[in-house]
């Protein structure tokens, strides 16, 4: 266990190292510059001074090298629009994309596995082609329009839901609050991940129902409701966790539109904004963040795995 461990720690080290690299190089060859310093109200001196200031100047391997040597003392640097140090804003954007991020996951979780594993125990119903045509309805609608239509139906024609933020300001953070500015967002990016785990969980378990050990239990007298629950569903969950750390992943893509689209404060939205703003920085923090989120995820589902099937080894 300890050298499997090494080993996907050091890969995931270079990995990182490797993002790092093509992001820095590809941002910094692409055309154009900062919005601070590419502003049409400044002069020619005054840019060329912020460009220098910014060292901007500098050729592109020296620039990584200081931004390496910065970033291995824990040290992100400063936005290049603002000034202001990317290591605190970072801390605060990525928990409000961790509380928008596992809220949907909790969801998704939740809704999906067992609507999965009754659509599977009740094949070809009138509830399987029901949550069947639900799950594709979500597949098939862009999740920014998703939110936009929830928006109109629960801000403004019902006027049940607050349609931006994550508490209202004014009358300061509550537990009652957050959960009434979470549950748009939150919910409309779970209806957007549900279909793909509600259809992978009802296609692994039966899978795994036709199998003839389940038959054997089942001539036993096993009562079927501990034929699935001890035994069908243990040999299902292996490829549902591989789901759930795809799901992971996919969540902090999908947070870009989510909290764009209901003005959250989180990476998403940060990101979109270091890339409108050319913020050469800020862009390589997300970028280095969400690499290490993926990373992390892939081996916590790894050593999952041996959690659910003892048969699975990491030697």
């Amino acid at each position: 266990m300890l050298g499997f461990l090494v080993r996907r720690l050091g890969q995931g080290a270079l990995v990182l190292v490797l993002i790092s690299l093509i992001t820095f190089f590809l941002i910094n060859l692409a055309p154009g510059g900062p919005s601070a310093a590419s502003r049409f109200e400044t002069t020619a001196e005054e840019r060329a001074a912020l460009t220098k200031q910014l060292g901007l100047d500098q050729p592109l391997v020296t620039r990584y090298g200081q931004w390496a040597g910065n970033l291995v003392q824990g040290d992100f640097g400063v936005t290049l629009n603002g000034g202001q140090p990317i290591g605190p804003i970072l801390r605060q954007r990525l928990g409000n994309t961790a509380q928008l991020g596992l809220s949907a996951l909790l969801l998704s979780v939740v809704i999906g596995i067992p609507l999965g594993i009754l659509t599977a125990m009740r094949r070809n119903s009138a509830l399987d082609h029901v949550v069947n045509a639900i799950t594709t309805l979500g597949m098939s609608i862009p999740d920014f329009w998703t939110g936009i239509m929830a928006i109109l139906l629960f801000s403004v024609v019902w006027k049940v839901l607050p349609s931006s933020g994550l508490y209202d300001a004014s009358a300061g953070f509550s537990a009652t609050g957050w959960l009434q500015h979470m549950i748009l967002p939150a919910g409309v990016l779970a209806f957007v991940m549900l279909p793909n785990l509600v259809r992978f969980t009802r296609s692994s378990l039966l899978e795994v129902l036709g199998m003839d050990y389940l038959r054997t239990a089942r001539a036993k007298g096993v009562r079927e409701q501990r034929v699935i629950a001890k035994h069908a569903l243990r040999n299902a969950f292996v490829p549902i966790i591989a789901m759930v750390g795809l799901i992971l992943p996919a969540l902090l893509s999908g947070s870009v539109i989510i909290e764009s689209v209901f003005g959250l404060p989180g990476m998403g939205r940060l990101a979109v904004d270091a890339a409108l703003g050319r913020d050469y920085n800020t862009i390589m923090a997300v970028t280095l963040v969400a690499g290490a989120v993926v990373i992390v995820t892939n081996l916590l589902v790894d050593l999952t795995y041996s959690l659910v099937d003892p048969r699975i080894r990491h030697d």
